[in-house]
């Protein structure tokens, strides 16, 4: 209890006494001083410490320092996790095969090829693009051909485009046994499904549907196209010889870079059309005939004479207008070889009316006169084009001209197209005049008996 107006103090420490020096020999323990109540200190932020290492014992304790102070027992501070150097670190366990990167992307990579592997076969085995099939082939089949006999015999034929993958798909669509021989009308470039369509229904089922169409040798691609458009061909033949893909394909087959014209490339022929064709189809179908039948030929002579593909195509479409008569044929090109040799005009005045495209009338004075590259009366070379379109019997005789002396020719009155051939001038005056003669006593018209 306090007096009032006093407020309650802690005793003060006594004083320690002054350090007396230490006896010879240790003093007997004296009891400890009471402890002193204190305010406790703030406890300090714990630290990262490594776990104690063993030491000494340490020394047993002397007498308490006389200002040393008691501090009351509290819980030890829970130590942090211990982090080792990264040296320290237990290595983790090996990676398994194909788990590293270079393991994930070996993987990832023959996934991707057995993917286009399968892929690639599927395509060539269905061919879900094969819709363009062209031109008509004729095809036995064999009695008790194996359906790897017969897909070899339509790939040598061009019908299809392996005879392995035709094989392989009759496999995969259960169709091996149900081919039927005989004789089958089928496409270039058709696809397996079609062609196994066409040989399980039979020869007798037509699977094409074709008609037929006849273009006379000789005629320019002006003069055919009527006669494309009254066969039932759709589409502008003119246009269609003229556009790209058909200039491309001439070129490649010998039409000069200065030229762009594809006449003389369209061969004349009876052509076997599918059903709905059109004049490009058409087209086509005239420059692979063509390339057929001039890469047939014997260029060596006219290649001796300095006369290029071309320059023989061109003659060959002049023999065309000139000669009617197949025995004609190598004789009217031996003259224009020999007129060519010695640098005579050739005077083919089928070439004027090619220029002018007049097939039917009498020529004009002042188209004779006219000095076109086409005015073989007045230009002593070949024209610059094919002035239509020749057969292969005048391709051939182009190329391998009759050995003669021959330098003009003229029509024989009271016969059907048949020549004088005459080596002078002066045998050639009196073969024009004895046709002269016939032609007055004909009443001015041909003195021919067609």
């Amino acid at each position: 209890m306090t007096a009032p107006g006093t407020s309650a103090r802690v005793p003060a420490p006594p004083q320690p006494a002054p350090p007396q020096p230490a006896p010879p020999q240790p003093a007997p323990p004296q009891p400890a001083p009471a402890p002193v109540p204190v305010a406790p200190e703030p406890e300090p932020e714990p630290e990262a410490v490594l776990p104690p290492e063993p030491r000494p014992a340490p020394p047993r304790p002397g007498p308490p320092s006389p200002r040393a102070k008691a501090i009351p027992p509290r819980a030890a501070p829970a130590l942090p996790r211990r982090r080792l150097p990264k040296s320290t670190r237990r290595p983790l366990p090996p990676t398994a095969p194909g788990g590293s990167r270079v393991g994930r992307r070996v993987v990832a990579g023959l996934v991707l090829l057995l993917v286009g592997v399968v892929v690639f076969l599927g395509l060539r085995t269905f061919q879900p693009f094969q819709d363009d099939p062209s031109g008509l082939v004729r095809v036995t089949v064999p009695e008790g051909s194996s359906v790897g006999q017969i897909g070899d015999l339509l790939a040598e034929r061009g019908v299809i485009a392996s005879g392995t993958f035709f094989e392989l798909n009759a496999s995969v669509t259960g169709r091996r046994g149900g081919l039927r021989p005989g004789e089958y009308t089928l496409q270039n470039g058709m696809s397996y499904g079609t062609v196994l369509d066409a040989l399980s229904r039979g020869p007798k089922a037509k699977v094409i549907k074709t008609f037929k169409l006849t273009l006379p040798e000789g005629f320019s691609i002006s003069e055919q196209a009527p006669r494309v458009k009254e066969g039932g061909v759709p589409g502008d033949y003119v246009a269609a010889a003229a556009a790209e893909p058909a200039v491309d394909r001439a070129r490649e087959l010998g039409l000069p870079a200065d030229q762009d014209s594809t006449e003389g490339f369209l061969f004349p022929a009876t052509y076997d059309l599918v059903e709905g064709a059109d004049a490009t189809r058409l087209v086509k179908q005239q420059l692979s005939a063509f390339a057929d039948n001039f890469g047939s030929l014997d260029l060596r002579r006219a290649k001796k004479k300095n006369l290029t593909p071309y320059d023989v195509l061109v003659i060959a479409s002049m023999v065309e207008r000139e000669a009617q008569l197949d025995r004609e044929r190598p004789l009217v090109a031996g003259v224009i070889y020999n007129r060519l040799s010695q640098g005579m005009p050739l005077g083919i005045d089928a070439t004027i009316r090619y220029d002018y495209d007049n097939w039917d009338r009498p020529l004009l004075q002042s188209q004779l006169d006219t000095p076109s590259p086409y005015n073989t009366r007045l230009n002593p070379d070949l024209p610059p084009t094919p002035i239509g379109n020749p057969g292969l019997a005048s391709m051939e005789a182009a190329a391998n001209p009759a050995d003669t002396d021959f330098l003009f020719y003229v029509v024989k009155p009271g016969t059907c197209g048949e020549h004088a051939f005459s080596a002078t001038d002066a045998e050639f005056q009196a073969d024009v005049a004895e046709y002269n003669s016939a032609r007055e006593a004909a009443g001015g018209n041909s003195p021919t008996t067609c």
